[in-house]
């Protein structure tokens, strides 16, 4: 006799046991049609929603609760960018014919290990079909209006700041192509469970001109900062933090840590006077931060070889969706 499949709303009462779903600021959650929160007072709420997709950003090379953790740390990435404290998530999940409720509790349970690490509520959702699975999760979080930080803030002489090592999510799909290996090292764990800075990008605020969080790339998304700002940036490859299983490739390596997507770290345009004191507050939180280079008035990103002088880069700078 064939399984009946679980109703909308039976998965979502199996999803939402997973999680906490008391918070601070949360007037109403799952249960009613909208939810409702409250925001402190004199700040501003920051909003993010993002989409991960079968095939796309995960295989079955992922496990469900691998799953659910990169479809919430994809969208806390970039609520840090702006300087915001998570508080409140929702979760829209299509899934495809085969997906039981099962593998549907293991995708919450990885999904909310996280937010609990990260202090933020999950508040409502949805199910539907569809014909493959995707999680999209819209982030809620606040900032103090003087704190936020947007892309268009920088401006010339600031320096280039990034957080954690570069490069290791991109060489981590390379070697999940062929399928999940015995031995998960840094590189693989980094592209199945990549770690939004959460604590880092509530101190950003106080110190930082502007921020990107750095999903496509370091050049792709160091272009669209300045192109925000209406600057140029200089780029020392040396300077570059990638990490040891990178680094290891040499010439590749270098260009993992340039164009490599999914790195979810924080990179920063920071006025010279701030640098010390924002390492400083880094620290405080447990997070290192590397100086690469400055931006400028000329228009263009420039990376320097070891010798100062210019490389030849790439024709595709990092991820692009509908390339």
């Amino acid at each position: 006799m064939a399984t009946r499949k679980p109703s909308e709303f039976q998965l979502i009462e199996r999803f939402t046991s997973a999680f906490r779903l008391e918070g601070r600021g949360v007037v109403a959650g799952p249960g009613d049609d909208c939810a409702l929160t409250r925001p402190k007072a004199g700040h501003l709420l920051v909003s993010k929603v993002d989409q991960v997709v079968e095939g796309v950003h995960f295989t079955a090379a992922f496990r469900p609760e691998e799953i659910g953790h990169k479809a919430l740390a994809v969208s806390l990435s970039d609520l840090a960018a702006a300087g915001a404290v998570p508080r409140w998530f929702l979760v829209a999940i299509s899934l495809r014919d085969g997906i039981g409720a099962g593998f549907v509790e293991r995708i919450a349970r990885g999904m909310s290990r996280l937010a609990d690490q990260s202090g933020v509520t999950l508040v409502g959702g949805n199910f539907t079909g569809g014909a493959q699975l995707s999680i999209a999760v819209t982030a809620l979080g606040e900032v103090k209006p003087k704190e936020a930080l947007r892309r268009s803030g920088a401006r010339p002489g600031d320096r280039l700041l990034v957080s954690g090592v570069l490069g290791e999510a991109a060489l981590g799909v390379a070697k999940l192509a062929g399928g999940r290996p015995r031995r998960l090292g840094r590189s693989v764990l980094a592209q199945l469970v990549p770690v939004p800075r959460v604590a880092l990008g509530q101190v950003v605020g106080r110190h930082a001109s502007a921020a990107v969080d750095l999903s496509d790339g370091l050049l792709a998304d160091l272009g669209h900062l300045c192109a925000r700002s209406g600057v140029g940036a200089t780029i020392d490859r040396a300077a570059l933090p990638l990490g040891p299983e990178v680094a290891a490739l040499g010439p590749e390596g270098a260009l993992l840590g340039l164009t490599g997507g999914e790195d979810y770290e924080l990179l920063l345009a920071v006025p010279p006077r701030q640098v010390a004191s924002l390492r400083r507050a880094a620290a405080r939180v447990g997070e290192t931060l590397t100086e690469i280079g400055m931006l400028d008035e000329r228009p263009g990103i420039r990376v320097l070889d070891a010798s100062g002088r210019p490389m030849a880069l790439p024709g595709s700078a990092g991820w692009e969706h509908f390339r």
